[in-house]
């Protein structure tokens, strides 16, 4: 560290660097833009995985397998601790989590799920996606009741909206 850099320790943003002002100023000439080349070139922009016209890695490689990730469900989870936040009576879904600031929605999801650890001693009303076999029965053994809300079902296919089958069918 030098004298410089000590007094501009509080400041946000450096002097901005002029370049192409002469070979004393160390970014002379070329503007450290190096001799010629699309990366000399104004609005030239690198690619992720971009090799230079050889071909890339994740094409010279074979792809095996399947991936379920565009299918993955997303949940927000809070653990059976967490709800000792409530009163006796309350109803816990995942708005009044969310009230409580008991958890952040994750992923953008409208999903809840509750997991098993730590004990509750209030009785109260859950209303979840999921839940854990643990849970459910701290929840019960507490006098508490679980409802599971059933997933979304989908509009079969080849059905219209009214629910009729087109003709031809």
């Amino acid at each position: 560290m030098n004298l410089e850099e000590a007094k501009a320790l509080g400041i946000a943003y450096g002097s901005r660097k002029r370049v192409g002002r002469g070979i004393g100023s160390g970014l002379g000439k070329t503007s450290g833009r190096g001799h010629k080349g699309a990366k000399a070139r104004s609005g030239w922009s690198f690619r992720s995985g971009w090799e230079g016209g050889q071909m890339p890695l994740f094409r010279r490689v074979p792809k095996r397998g399947f991936n379920n990730k565009i299918f993955r469900r997303y949940f927000t989870c809070i653990n059976v601790r967490d709800l000792e936040a409530f009163v006796d009576g309350d109803t816990v879904d995942l708005e009044a989590a969310l009230a409580k600031g008991l958890c952040s929605r994750e992923k953008h999801t409208d999903l809840f799920k509750i997991l098993g650890e730590g004990e509750v001693t209030r009785k109260l009303s859950v209303r979840v996606h999921a839940i854990t076999r643990s849970a459910r029965e701290k929840i019960e053994a507490a006098g508490g009741s679980v409802e599971v809300i059933p997933p979304r079902q989908n509009r079969p296919k080849f059905v219209k909206k009214g629910g009729t089958v087109p003709a031809g069918d």
